[in-house]
């Protein structure tokens, strides 16, 4: 079902964690199979330094995760904008067809964390970046306290379900 090497990148996942002042942070989820990814940038000289992510998901939400941030260290902005979903599932020889939405959620949150550092650290308007600015509400973990986005059902820290 899976190739080898989602397997190896959900096995053995790269760049996990949290950069604590990121340039950027995007979040994304899909309510309808649970996956949640927050992926985090570092930018200098206008590329790509750093990226982590924390992913709540599937195997193939990890999987992507971990492929994106392997794929976008080093670039420039520009570079890292034009990843696509097509580009991540084909660097990882492929993904089941029910699985390609988690390509999408990889690609999206990277570039919701470009549209946040082009919003808040090269000072862009909001309307030119095209990015919807909302209040980050969160809504701290009763099992383990870690604060998670508002519209999280499972804690991306410890896995358990949020209370509602």
């Amino acid at each position: 079902m899976y190739s080898q090497k989602v397997m190896e990148h959900f096995a053995n996942p790269r760049n996990t964690g949290e950069i604590t002042q990121a340039d950027g942070v995007g979040e994304v989820g899909n309510p309808a199979c649970g996956d949640m990814m927050t992926f985090y940038i570092k930018v200098k000289d206008g590329k790509i330094e750093d990226v982590k992510y924390k992913t709540f998901g599937c195997v193939a939400a990890i999987a992507v995760s971990s492929m994106v941030s392997e794929m976008v260290k080093g670039k420039t902005i520009e570079e890292a904008k034009a990843i696509t979903n097509k580009a991540v599932a084909e660097a990882l020889d492929g993904l089941p067809k029910q699985k390609m939405h988690c390509s999408n959620l990889g690609a999206k949150a990277l570039n919701e964390a470009i549209k946040d550092y082009e919003a808040k650290v090269l000072g862009k308007k909001v309307e030119e970046t095209g990015a919807k600015r909302r209040v980050k509400r969160q809504v701290e973990c009763t099992h383990c306290g870690v604060p998670n986005p508002i519209t999280a059902k499972f804690c991306m820290n410890c896995g358990e379900k949020m209370d509602s």
